[in-house]
């Protein structure tokens, strides 16, 4: 789950990481009084979405005075910010956050991640801040230090000042430096995040390391030990799609194929999408329903793929093995009867009861396209599509 700039700010302030002073706003007028509460001369109108490149897509602006504010604020809000990480949809704006303006020295980025390669937290930094960590890496990699925490004994104040170090922080502000690194390490750990982000990082001509940009995702499954992070979900940012399925107890992704997958098991699915494009097709989702595939929650499942009006065939690839496929076999019966659809389905059981999965399927004298192997279910998946789709081009013709 990812959350916004302001609220990451929130939850890294209170481990000891300085942050400007800043407030929300949901009007241009809003906006403008918060600048008049920080005071100062300078001030910062940042688009808040889940999202990053918002300065190169015109969602972060400085302003010098109410006027200057108002506008910035009126041209953001209810507009789609598109960044290279929305993707051409974009991501509606709804709130600003006002931020006051701070003497910059030097800029530097800071990333604690989780790499799986070592299986433990991994701190990114470089001396090269202000860009994406991809263009870093790219133009200057040798700026880039790296360290693992330990996880028996967390991130220790020397492997903190051996970074400060590394990254040229002056001496007078090491223990800065230090602070600033220790708090994102406990923000990390305490609240279960997969990423705490900071880029820029600054150090101001006053000698001071602060915040001033922040970005947070969490576990999603950690969050019922963390109800108030959990309350820092804003909908309005996620594909509705996802959503409702998360709200469902389903895992799923929006692609832009034809072809929606309904699977059990992470694996399987991205097997199931890899051999539909071998076969010529083009996945339209990833939806994973997990290990207990009631009927009922096939049914939620072929709901939430038949609400996306870009899919044109269905793929069902069930594994059994918690599962047993005459529970899968009964919910797309089920759900096939309850709402009836002029699209092809395709079914592919395997494993736990699945002969009698398939007598359902066969019983059901439902028009469901039986598939023994994963090929042969995405070869007669996308050949079910592409002749659909040339039926119904054939009768809208005449």
């Amino acid at each position: 789950m990812d959350i916004h700039e302001y609220q990451a700010k929130e939850i890294l302030k209170d481990f000891g990481v300085t942050v400007p002073a800043g407030g929300l706003a949901y009007s241009p007028e809003q906006a403008a009084y918060r600048a008049r509460e920080m005071g100062g001369d300078k001030w910062i109108v940042k688009a808040q979405v889940h999202a990053g490149g918002r300065g190169k897509a015109g969602g972060v602006k400085v302003c010098s005075n109410d006027v200057e504010i108002q506008e910035a604020a009126a041209s953001m809000l209810g507009k789609k910010l598109v960044t290279h990480q929305t993707g051409p949809e974009g991501k509606g704006v709804y709130r600003l956050y006002v931020e006051a303006g701070v003497p910059i020295d030097r800029e530097i980025y800071l990333g604690f991640v989780l790499d799986r390669t070592s299986q433990r937290i991994m701190i990114v930094a470089s001396s090269e801040g202000g860009m994406d960590i991809e263009e870093i890496s790219e133009k200057k990699p040798e700026s880039i230090v790296r360290a693992t925490i330990d996880p028996a004994v967390g991130l220790v104040e020397f492997q903190a000042r051996e970074i400060a170090f590394k990254l040229g922080i002056e001496p007078a502000l090491t223990q800065h430096m230090v602070r600033t690194l220790m708090g994102c390490f406990r923000a990390f750990r305490d609240r279960d995040a997969t990423m705490v982000e900071i880029n820029p990082l600054v150090v101001t001509t006053d000698n001071r390391v602060i915040a001033l940009d922040a970005k947070m995702t969490f576990d999603d499954n950690a969050l019922f030990r963390h109800p108030q992070i959990s309350e820092l979900r804003d909908k309005s940012q996620e594909d509705p799609r996802e959503s409702h399925a998360a709200d469902r107890g389903l895992s799923y992704v929006g692609l832009d194929g034809n072809i929606g997958c309904i699977v059990n098991g992470a694996g399987l699915a991205m097997a199931t999408m890899d051999t539909i494009k071998l076969s010529g097709g083009e996945p339209a989702n990833f939806l994973d329903i997990g290990g207990g595939a009631t009927p009922e929650r096939v049914g939620k499942a072929f709901r939430l793929v038949r609400s996306d009006a870009k899919v044109e065939a269905i793929l069902v690839n069930i594994f059994a093995g918690i599962n047993r496929c005459d529970w899968v076999a009964e919910g797309v019966v089920q759900a096939l009867r309850d709402e009836p659809i002029d699209i092809p389905v395709i079914v592919r059981l395997s494993g736990t009861n699945v002969e009698e999965g398939q007598k359902i399927l066969a019983e059901s004298g439902l028009p469901i396209i039986r598939a023994s192997t994963l090929k042969e279910a995405a070869d007669r998946a996308v050949s079910a599509w592409k002749g659909d789709k040339a039926n119904k081009v054939e009768v809208k013709a005449v």
